[in-house]
This record gives C-alpha cells, sequence and structure tokens, in this order.
C-alpha cells in the first residue's frame, strides 16, 4: 500500500510539533503531496510554513486519515476540532501518550475508527519504532493504512491488546531518555577516569550507537553478543559484574525505572 493511497481523499494533522514535523517529513519524502495535507497548529513552525501544505485552512468534508500529535494535556482543547470527521468514513489515528481509545470515542463516537499508536522520537531520523492498537471500529485495512502512514518513520508492530500499551510507552516510548541518560553517564564516568570532556563523550556516543546498530542487525541475541564481548577475567568482566547486580546493578535499576514509567502512563489513562 502506498502513502499517497491510504490519504487519497487528504489527511489532517492536528498538532505539528517535534514529532508531527517528523512524521510529516517522512510522509512528504515517502510522496505524499503536500496539497493533500491539512495541517492544524496554533503556532506553525517556519519549516512547516515552506512546506507546501494547508496551515489552519479548512478542512475537507471527509479525509482519509486524521492523525492527532498534540500533547496530552492539550487534548481536550483540541479533539473537539475534529468532533466533525467522526463517524466512520476518517481513520482517526493518536500518537498522544497516555490518552486511552475511550477518549476519542467519547468525542468522534464509538463507530469511528480509531487507532492509538506509540512512537518515539528516533522517528525523526526515520529510525523510531512504533506500537498500534485499533478500536472495535478499525478493520485490517485502517491498521494497514496506519502501519502504512507510520512505515514512514521506522519499524511498526501490532499489539494483542490496548493494555500493553503502558508498558510499550515505558519501553520504547520513553526508552530513547533512559539511554541517553547512559550516553550522558557513561561519558562522565569516561572523563573521571582522565579523558577530555568531548573525547569522552564522542565515545560514549559513537559505542552506544554501534552497538545498539549491531544488536538489531546481528544474528544473536544480546546476551550472546555481550558474552562475545566479555574474555574470563577481562576489563569487561570487571565492569559487568557490578553492571549484572542483582540488587543494584542494571537488572534491578531498569525494572524499577520501565514500572516507574509504565505506572505513570496507566494513572494519565485513568
Amino acid at each position: 500500500m502506498k502513502i499517497g493511497t491510504v490519504a487519497e481523499r487528504g489527511l489532517v494533522l492536528l498538532g505539528c510539533g517535534k514529532m508531527g514535523s517528523a512524521m510529516l517529513e517522512g510522509w512528504l519524502a515517502a510522496g505524499l503531496e503536500p496539497a493533500d495535507v491539512w495541517v492544524i497548529d496554533p503556532a506553525p513552525s517556519d519549516w512547516l510554513k515552506r512546506q507546501g501544505v494547508h496551515i489552519n485552512e479548512g478542512l475537507p468534508e471527509a479525509p482519509s486519515i486524521a492523525l492527532v500529535a498534540v500533547k496530552p494535556q492539550m487534548m481536550g482543547a483540541a479533539l473537539p476540532q475534529l468532533e466533525a470527521l467522526g463517524g466512520g468514513r476518517t481513520l482517526v489515528i493518536s500518537v498522544a501518550a497516555g490518552t486511552p481509545i475511550r477518549a476519542f470515542e467519547t468525542v468522534l463516537g464509538a463507530g469511528t475508527p480509531i487507532v492509538r499508536a506509540m512512537p518515539n522520537t528516533p522517528a525523526a531520523i526515520s529510525r523510531g519504532i512504533t506500537a498500534i492498537v485499533g478500536n472495535d471500529a478499525a478493520g485490517e485495512k485502517h491498521l494497514e493504512a496506519a502501519q502504512t502512514l507510520l512505515s514512514a518513520v521506522g519499524q511498526v508492530v501490532r499489539l494483542d491488546g490496548e493494555a500493553q500499551m503502558d508498558a510499550v510507552t515505558a519501553v520504547s516510548g520513553s526508552g530513547p531518555a533512559y539511554v541517553f541518560h547512559l550516553i550522558e553517564t557513561l561519558a562522565a564516568a569516561g572523563e573521571a577516569e582522565g579523558l577530555g570532556r568531548d573525547l569522552a563523550l564522542q565515545l560514549a556516543q559513537a559505542t552506544v550507537a554501534g552497538a545498539g546498530a549491531l544488536a538489531e542487525a546481528a544474528a544473536e541475541d544480546p546476551g550472546q553478543l555481550r558474552i562475545n564481548v566479555t574474555s574470563p577475567n577481562g576489563t569487561t568482566e570487571a565492569a559487568l559484574k557490578v553492571l549484572m547486580d542483582e540488587e543494584s546493578g542494571f537488572p534491578a535499576l531498569l525494572r524499577r525505572a520501565v514500572k516507574a514509567a509504565a505506572d505513570r502512563s496507566r494513572e494519565l489513562g485513568k
């Protein structure tokens, strides 16, 4: 399915901040015509103004897709702008964290096909991963359309049910921040061992990026890749004894961190 086909009656983008802009850039690069895009945003960026899309103009009567990319705290004021698109002819996709499908059904009607999606910030360089799940009105064709659209900025996976979305949010939605903090702290540790600040940061960034790319490309699982780089009684083993400690290392720390994020996602969805 081509991206132009899924938006043949037009695409509405509600909110065009960092995530909305990243997706729009990916869609345009994949062949979506600017004339087929309507953007609603109270403060359009200079970049957006140069793309040739409709900005804050009257919407088509029944666009193929309306994608909601506003912050959760703005949803109450923003979503009613799409109320006229409810009823079934327009597929509504949300990338707003913590906003459950029922919140959209309340405004747009349960007969509206709705797909809830959780992308992450590497979508800005088309290396994101997005998890999707639909409501009862969203059939296979709607999920395929959402997958085609969201594939423009990275991988797409389907969930078994919306209950999994809180865990997805905690792992991949918030996960880039955990990795950025790892880079920060790894660089700081290198600096503490005598490296210059810029060199330590360069080493940390390249190491994390390279290891991630290898983990994604390799046939072995991450556990085996770890073993491959760990010589008996060597430097890596000495470090891993600290990092893999069940009480104070990564296992316990990340379990607590991911649980905290998932719990907060559940709170936001109430």
